[in-house]
């Protein structure tokens, strides 16, 4: 409409567009604020995605010693010691060490002590016999070519019997060998492991003399052991 020759705009438009100036600063506004308060929740969960990411990884790439699966070199692994096709034996720790892993897999749980062998009462024809009495039969071909002397520090898994199948010793059950001077031993080790390399295993039949001559306390009689010779310090 129009007054003393002026034109008036009603004054309706103006305030749709200011009310619609407004309603876009308030949505404006609004993403800004959303934008500002999602951000600190998002990082978080990136952080734990990479974290999870890099577990995983780490754990991908993790060296594992399994001795029932033994590494390359070695042939075989048992009684808490690997054997080498050089002829080196070595602890489950040190094969673990050599290869650098970190972790162990599928170690046999602890065994019972062995039953004694069926010719524990006496040695049998085919045994080798020294002049002192001690009687010996190989069991297992050694892979090595060193033999202690009288005086060597061994490393040996053993089991011992009296002559009724007794079991009275054996480092089996216990899972890791045992190692001593062979001069601080009874005289049929002393004498008996001089014959064998590493990597054998051999019985002995221990006459009484050889062994506790029945000392109160000690086993009596003719002894039986079942020995393993692992290692060697000259």
């Amino acid at each position: 409409m129009t007054t003393q020759g002026h034109t008036l705009t009603s004054p309706r438009p103006r305030v749709r567009a200011s009310l619609a100036r407004a309603l876009g600063s308030l949505l404006a506004l609004g993403s800004l604020l959303a934008c500002s308060t999602e951000q600190p929740s998002s990082a978080p969960k990136g952080a734990a995605a990479s974290a999870t990411a890099t577990a995983a990884a780490t754990a991908a790439d993790e060296k594992v010693f399994d001795p029932n699966n033994p590494p390359p070199g070695w042939t075989t692994c048992h009684r808490n010691h690997c054997h080498h096709q050089d002829g080196r034996v070595a602890s489950y720790q040190q094969v673990m060490a050599e290869m650098g892993a970190t972790k162990m897999v599928g170690a046999a749980p602890m065994k019972a002590a062995p039953e004694a062998p069926p010719d524990v009462a006496a040695p049998p024809a085919d045994a080798e016999k020294t002049a002192s009495g001690l009687a010996s039969k190989v069991l297992k071909a050694g892979t090595g070519a060193v033999k202690p002397g009288p005086t060597s520090r061994v490393t040996v898994h053993y089991s011992g019997w009296t002559t009724d199948g007794k079991s009275f010793d054996s480092s089996i059950p216990r899972g890791r060998p045992a190692t001593f001077p062979l001069d601080r031993v009874i005289a049929g080790w002393t004498e008996g492991l001089q014959l064998m390399v590493v990597g054998e295993e051999r019985r002995f039949w221990i006459p009484v003399d050889l062994a506790y001559k029945n000392q109160p306390g000690k086993p009596a009689g003719m002894l039986v052991f079942d020995v393993e010779l692992i290692e060697v310090q000259n």
